[in-house]
């Protein structure tokens, strides 16, 4: 028989060979036929190329000839294999495979899809959107956003779902144009952002109000999978602050927002991008400090003793003493173990999720 290395490179037809083997043993391929105890057809037709060799074709033939039934399988795909690389239909079928590949490697996607942030339909527009999102010159590079690389309260890297947020984000972030970062100003604004939205309508003017004083606010819908309440990075030296809505509630995105500009307040994003999970317990000094300037922010009067029976009546004219939306003052009971999280208090608490989806169609 033949050297299998040399057969595989020269690449001839596997009925090729078996013509070859019929005409070294003197066998006509009615023979041959007998031999297998198949029609003479049968024979003709793998010769010809008209017919695969199958698994069981495989093993009559190798049975017949004293070789292995792969032997006759693998003449027949690197035969295939070798046809196909010279086949240019075919050959920019396997680029789209790989493309897509790739894509979803990156990036959800489907989602992106969905929500209209990628609008090519095919692989070649898909990789071309996905390289413009994430500052590629190739899908098979590596994101390059500055602020990709590593969460400065976390030690594991970023996820490709968390990533591709951030990088919608940032996109966003770029298209806002913004003043000087103040410091001083930004700070009392924070101080005074649970007054401004004691009507949950009061979050449409936020991005207008933080623009005033340096600072981006963008809103990126929260993806599945991603965790991601909100985020605070550097662009171009002027602070960011993106939120993903999750928690939906009003006080639950409020003290998001407050957390994230603790930490511009605080200067953590001077070190790197800030990525925030509200349902995990604060994982540095660093988070916990946060923690602590926004619910200095939220809250300005603390409440030092609490009655018996914790009604509606009293979260109100506690709210009301703040100057804050009364779900703000449940949420901070939650928050400290004085109120259940199922507690009638939260019934009809206002969520502001529409009002975030403002700001993404404002910057559009």
């Amino acid at each position: 028989m033949p050297d299998m290395t040399a057969i595989l490179a020269e690449a001839f037809p596997a009925g090729g060979y078996l013509a070859d083997e019929l005409d070294a043993r003197g066998w006509t391929q009615a023979e041959f036929a007998e031999i297998l105890g198949r029609p003479s057809q049968f024979v003709s037709e793998i010769i010809s190329g008209k017919k695969e060799i199958t698994r069981e074709s495989a093993a009559q033939i190798g049975a017949a000839l004293g070789t292995s039934p792969e032997m006759w399988l693998n003449l027949q795909d690197a035969y295939y294999l070798w046809k196909q690389k010279r086949n240019p239909s075919l050959l920019r079928q396997l680029d789209e495979v790989k493309l897509r590949a790739r894509s979803n490697e990156l990036a959800p996607v489907a989602l992106l899809r969905k929500r209209r942030i990628i609008s090519a339909r095919d692989a070649y527009g898909e990789a071309e959107q996905l390289c413009e999102l994430f500052g590629m010159e190739s899908v098979f590079d590596e994101p390059s956003l500055p602020m990709a690389a590593r969460r400065s309260n976390h030690t594991e890297e970023v996820s490709s779902i968390q990533h591709t947020w951030l990088a919608c984000a940032y996109r966003q972030a770029e298209q806002k144009t913004v003043g000087r970062f103040n410091k001083s100003f930004f700070t009392d604004l924070a101080s005074r952002v649970s007054q401004i939205v004691k009507r949950p309508e009061g979050f449409l003017d936020l991005p207008n109000d933080f623009s005033d004083v340096g600072v981006r606010l963008v809103y990126v819908e929260a993806f599945p999978g991603s965790k991601i309440d909100g985020a605070s990075f550097l662009l171009n030296d002027t602070p960011v602050i993106a939120l993903s809505g999750r928690g939906q509630r009003l006080d639950k995105v409020l003290f998001t927002l407050l957390h994230e500009a603790a930490h511009v307040v605080l200067g953590h994003i001077e070190n790197g991008l800030v990525v925030d999970d509200a349902d995990g317990e604060p994982s540095d000094s660093r988070e916990e400090e946060a923690d602590l300037l926004a619910s200095s922010w939220i809250q300005k009067q603390k409440m030092d003793s609490l009655p018996a029976r914790i009604s509606h009546d009293w979260v109100t004219r506690v709210a009301d003493k703040n100057g804050i939306h009364p779900i703000v003052v449940t949420g901070q009971l939650q928050k400290a173990g004085k109120v259940n999280w199922r507690s009638t208090l939260v019934k009809g608490a206002p969520t502001v999720v529409s009002y975030l989806q403002k700001w993404e169609s404002d910057s559009a």
